[in-house]
């Protein structure tokens, strides 16, 4: 079928849109300010992509309209609406649903569901998790928030799809299907997903992963977030349980046991099997430097894990991963050989390039948790390295819902303590970010467009420097312009 996607560039409307598309359907989109990585990647499946929401866009007569929780029925000052092309379905009555309801009909229903929540990591460990079960031969669907290295897309249907009767991909979207000789693989297809507290859309108002029905559910951290549409943290901690009331009792529950948010969340309520990890006494914990470290099942040693990753953070994204697919068949071991193999994804501590000895870094970091995770993150790499002399600079925009609110901006010095200094982009803020970064003296300034911001940078960088920049948007392009300043003389 013809399906338009409305806010078709985010990350999880994208991954949606490879899916549909590589299932056979017509997909055409339409967003605002498009950006790489994911701009590039539709536009690589022969996607056609509209600029804005145009009413005009409902000549196009889809079967069906899929609308991001980008879409609301807000109005511009003028009172114009500012989605007309939602008001037009709606006039229409044309048929519309939301991308979760979407992906759960379409593609998640009769697979075995492996989804991964929480405030942070959410990403990385999905990207891990699939990793592992592609090692292990079971040849994974899944749909990641962004694009693990390890396979150059951020969604794809994965094995037992033909199974369904559904269109079998060309040859090119497929990956070549690895012996199934590692794992006992479970009984239905493997789907992987990166599961969202975030709302749906505008007239559904429950957490995305409500929606998908996980037989395996990690859990993997919880803390206050997305302060536009969740009062406080019992809010989400609700949410959490709604996803922990969906899994069957022959599922699994992988928690993180420092957490005490979700052990507040499984008091409840469960009615499934529960891994823990993380803490000594877990079901899976590790032993070592989170760059080389033993996994322990029950305190005995199960896999050794010698990757390119470094990072508390990082090892317990690892055993959650491992304590999920041991679930879907795949020994600790052999996720753990795995593991040593994961190049992790696009926009996490990713080079973006060097110049006069001044390497520029993009990372998707924006919550004040992980800007300090990343920004620790790098200084423990390059202490490990000998480079204990050499500078972090971290460049970053507070541009998620939660930060332009300014409910966490008093966190912000906290997250940056291992920054020399830090530059933030501060235009669209109604809060005053020169105020919030105060007890950082001179070491934080404070920009309101990218212009200034480069102004301000490029004069106090020197060889050595490691310039950090974090959004979880495009940042304007920032990463490119400062390296082709670098290299003007």
């Amino acid at each position: 079928m013809h399906i338009h996607i409305l806010g078709i560039c985010g990350t999880f409307m994208g991954g949606l849109a490879a899916l549909a598309r590589e299932a056979g359907h017509r997909v055409t989109g339409c967003d605002a300010g498009v950006y790489p990585p994911m701009s590039d990647q539709l536009q690589a499946l022969g996607i056609e992509l509209m600029e804005g929401f145009g009413a005009d866009q409902i000549s196009l007569n889809p079967d069906v309209y899929v609308v991001g929780n980008v879409v609301s029925r807000a109005r511009l000052p003028s009172g114009e609406p500012k989605f007309p092309l939602m008001e037009a379905i709606l006039e229409s009555g044309a048929r519309y649903t939301s991308g979760p309801q979407w992906l759960a009909e379409h593609v998640l229903h009769g697979r075995h569901v492996l989804a991964v929540a929480g405030t942070h990591g959410k990403t990385t460990t999905t990207a891990m998790l699939t990793w592992i079960l592609e090692h292990a031969g079971l040849h994974p669907g899944f749909l990641v928030g962004g694009v693990p290295l390890n396979f150059g897309v951020s969604a794809r249907l994965g094995g037992g799809w033909a199974a369904r009767s559904a269109p079998c991909p060309p040859p090119a979207l497929r990956a070549p299907p690895l012996p199934a000789q590692n794992a006992q693989p479970t009984h239905l297809p493997v789907f992987v997903i990166e599961a969202d507290e975030y709302d749906t859309a505008f007239f559904d108002k429950r957490s995305k992963f409500v929606h998908y029905r996980p037989r395996t559910a990690v859990l993997n951290n919880l803390e206050f977030d997305h302060a536009d549409i969740f009062d406080n943290l019992a809010a989400i901690e609700r949410q959490f349980h709604h996803l922990v009331r969906t899994v069957p009792g022959s599922g699994r529950i992988v928690v993180n046991d420092l957490e005490e948010s979700l052990a507040r969340v499984l008091h409840q309520g469960c009615w499934s099997e529960q891994r823990s990890f993380g803490a000594a006494n877990s079901d899976y914990s590790a032993e070592g430097d989170a760059s080389c470290f033993a996994v322990l099942r029950h305190g005995q040693p199960v896999g050794q894990v010698d990757w390119a990753l470094s990072g508390v953070h990082n090892q317990l994204n690892a055993l959650a991963a491992i304590a999920a697919a041991d679930h879907a068949g795949v020994p600790p071991e052999v996720a753990a050989q795995a593991l040593s193999t994961f190049q992790n994804v696009k926009r996490r501590l990713e080079v973006r390039g060097c110049v006069r000895g001044i390497t520029v870094y993009d990372d998707f970091a924006h919550h004040p948790t992980a800007i300090r995770t990343t920004v620790d993150g790098l200084r423990t790499r390059l202490d490990r390295q000998g480079k204990t002399g050499e500078r972090i600079v971290a460049v970053f925009e507070p541009r998620s819902n939660t930060m332009k609110l300014g409910a966490m901006k008093a966190q912000l010095p906290w997250s940056l303590d291992n920054a020399s200094l830090a530059v933030c982009h501060a235009a669209g803020l109604d809060w005053d970010a020169a105020a919030a970064l105060a007890p950082m003296g001179e070491r934080a300034s404070v920009a309101h467009s990218v212009e200034h911001l480069l102004q301000l940078l490029q004069p106090q960088l020197r060889p050595g420097d490691h310039v950090l920049c974090m959004s979880n948007g495009g940042f304007g392009g920032i990463h490119e312009r400062l390296l082709h300043a670098l290299q003007t003389p």
